[in-house]
C-alpha cells in the first residue's frame, strides 16, 4: 500500500521525530511512505485566530497537493479533525495515525518494545471531535515491556487549546496545573499522546518542574524495538 504522510506545520518544525516515526513505523508494516513536499498548514490555526477564510484557502490547497494519493495518515487528530470539519477529508481517505492503523491495517500489535512506565493523555480533538476512543489504548497494551497504567481525570482537557493558552493564560495555566497533578500521580516515567501540540503544554511544565517525566508522541513508542 502507498501512504502520504501529512506531517502537519507544528511537526515539521518542533517535532521531526515524530515524522520519522511514523515512516519507521509505517514502513515496517509494509507500505510505501511518500512525502509531497508541497504541504503546508492545514489552515487550523488560522481559523481558530479568527481567519476562516485563509484557514480554508489552505485546507482547499491541501485537498490539491494530496489530491492523488491512495491514502493520507497524519500524527495530529487535531489537523485531522479540523480538515474533515472543512470538506478536506480526501473522500474518507484522511486519517488520523491510530485509526490508519487499527480500522484500515487492522493492526493492533505492531512490533513494538517500550520497556518503561506511561501514561495516555487522550486528547480533547481526537476524543471528542475524532471518536477515536480507545485505539491508541489498545495499540499501546500490545507494545512489548510496556508498563501502562491509567491517569485519573483522563478525559480532562490540558489547557493548550492552540491559541486559547494565549488568550486565556490564566484559564489554560489552571488546567494545566489539574493535569500535571494526574500525571505526577501515576508515577510514570513518559507521558504520551496522539497530538504534540498537548505534549509540548504539558512538556513544558513538566520541565520546569524538573519533574523527571518526558513526553512522547504516541507513534515514537510504536515505532520502538
Amino acid at each position: 500500500m502507498r501512504v502520504a504522510l501529512f506531517i502537519t506545520c507544528f511537526n515539521d518544525t518542533l517535532f521531526p521525530q515524530t515524522g520519522r516515526a511514523v515512516v519507521t513505523l509505517l514502513e515496517r508494516l509494509g507500505a510505501q511512505v511518500d512525502f509531497p513536499e508541497a504541504q503546508t498548514c492545514c489552515g487550523q490555526m488560522h481559523t481558530n485566530t479568527g481567519y476562516q477564510d485563509r484557514g480554508r484557502s489552505l485546507a482547499r490547497r491541501f485537498e490539491r497537493v494530496f489530491a492523488g494519493a491512495d491514502a493520507v495518515v497524519s500524527p495530529s487528530a487535531s489537523c485531522v479533525a479540523y480538515l474533515r470539519e472543512n470538506g478536506a477529508g480526501l473522500d474518507g481517505r484522511l486519517a488520523e495515525l491510530t485509526e490508519f492503523l487499527v480500522d484500515r491495517l487492522g493492526v493492533e500489535d505492531v512490533g513494538a518494545t517500550f520497556p518503561h512506565r506511561v501514561v495516555l493523555h487522550p486528547t480533547c480533538h481526537s476524543v471528542r471531535l475524532m471518536g477515536i476512543g480507545d485505539r491508541p489504548r489498545r495499540l499501546l497494551e500490545r507494545v512489548r515491556g510496556i508498563d501502562l497504567v491509567e491517569m485519573g481525570n483522563a478525559a480532562e482537557c490540558c489547557g493548550f487549546g492552540g491559541t486559547f493558552s494565549v488568550k486565556n493564560a490564566d484559564t489554560s495555566m489552571a488546567m494545566l496545573s489539574d493535569k500535571l497533578c494526574d500525571v505526577l500521580d501515576t508515577g510514570a516515567e513518559v507521558c504520551t499522546a496522539a497530538d504534540n501540540s498537548c505534549l509540548l503544554h504539558i512538556g513544558g511544565a513538566l520541565r520546569r518542574q524538573r519533574a523527571g517525566v518526558r513526553v512522547m508522541h504516541l507513534a515514537e513508542i510504536l515505532a520502538a524495538t
